[in-house]
């Protein structure tokens, strides 16, 4: 018997009609009529909601207006395709029709998943970005043991130099190398006492990364200044993109290579090189310490333009998954 899928919503006079063609149908072309409200998914109503009532049955498909003259062809011809790979005994229409009638846990974990990505990957990201916020919470509260726990979990993560990371609840909330010429407030030097790092190489990088702050300067976030911009981006987007439907639209991948990568990639490689001990290249990338501002803007950029890149990309994976599913299911529980 073929499966004929109506796309319908409520108070649609039209797709009434068509519903009423197809019963007077039944008797010349037997089918299961499955009705799939498109006001169950959003992406349904995106991609129907101008041209309901659609129909499809098998590879064809109908929309409005529809005669009946064109639904007893569309179902003559799904007829007629359907009898001809039976008897040929077509593999991949048999798998195709036994897939269809089996409704597995695997199917219903994947339409929860597709259902709430977004929900995950901004919970995800809270938990991500949260976690080294929480870190100088617990060291200003007398909780150390777990505080240095999340700083060890963060430490592959990030090289956490507290001369580029930010501290809360202490005079400031960055205290940046001198070299960074940032005015106005105390340096790493001056408020720690380690010595001089123009080295990227030398022992006190590793103090550096080792400091996490005390009463009076602060305690250090487990992740470094660019890393949390990234990070709180990618959460804001993430939040400003379910509230509005998941209906933007992705960003074109050469905005996203000038917004995102070229201001970061500029930033840190020019800082990276520019701090090797290596004469020759001193004089093409002159010795630079980036600023915090640097840092965490163009973090925000990159994680920003990323998310924009990737997260509508990820919805319309999603939403041909959901759809999917939502055929399916109705398909399922029409034929029981």
């Amino acid at each position: 018997m073929l499966n004929v899928t109506l796309y319908t919503r409520k108070n649609c006079k039209l797709c009434d009609e068509v519903k009423t063609e197809l019963q007077e149908l039944q008797s010349k072309y037997p089918h299961r009529l499955v009705e799939v409200d498109i006001e169950t998914d959003s992406a349904l109503i995106d991609k129907y909601g101008i041209e309901i009532p659609v129909v499809e049955v098998g590879p064809y498909t109908l929309k409005a207006p529809i005669s009946r003259q064109n639904l007893q062809m569309t179902l003559g011809a799904a007829s007629d395709r359907k009898n001809q790979l039976e008897q040929v005994g077509d593999p991949d229409y048999q798998i195709r029709v036994k897939k269809g009638k089996t409704v597995t846990t695997g199917d219903r974990v994947s339409f929860w998943i597709a259902k709430r990505y977004l929900l995950i990957l901004n919970l995800f990201m809270l938990f991500y970005v949260g976690l080294p916020l929480l870190a100088p919470t617990l060291m200003k509260m007398g909780a150390e043991l777990p505080a240095k726990a999340i700083y060890r979990i963060y430490s592959p993560l990030c090289h956490q130099f507290g001369f580029r990371s930010f501290f809360l609840y202490g005079e400031q909330a960055f205290y940046p190398l001198a070299e960074a010429n940032v005015a106005g407030v105390k340096t790493f030097e001056e408020v720690t006492g380690i010595a001089h790092l123009d080295d990227p190489y030398s022992f006190t990088r590793f103090e550096a990364r080792a400091y996490v702050g005390d009463e009076t300067v602060g305690y250090k976030v487990a992740l470094c200044e660019r890393d949390v911009a990234i990070y709180l981006a990618i959460l804001l987007f993430g939040i400003v993109f379910g509230i509005t439907g998941r209906r933007i639209k992705s960003l074109h991948w050469v905005l996203w290579l000038i917004i995102g990568i070229a201001p970061i990639g500029f930033d840190g490689f020019s800082q990276l090189f520019s701090q090797f001990n290596w004469t020759w290249l001193a004089t093409v990338v002159p010795y630079r310490e980036s600023t915090p501002f640097l840092r965490a803007l163009t973090g925000a950029l990159f994680g920003l333009a990323t998310a924009w890149f990737a997260y509508p990309n990820i919805e319309e994976s999603m939403a041909e998954t959901r759809q999917y599913y939502i055929k399916k299911f109705a398909v399922n529980e029409a034929s029981q």
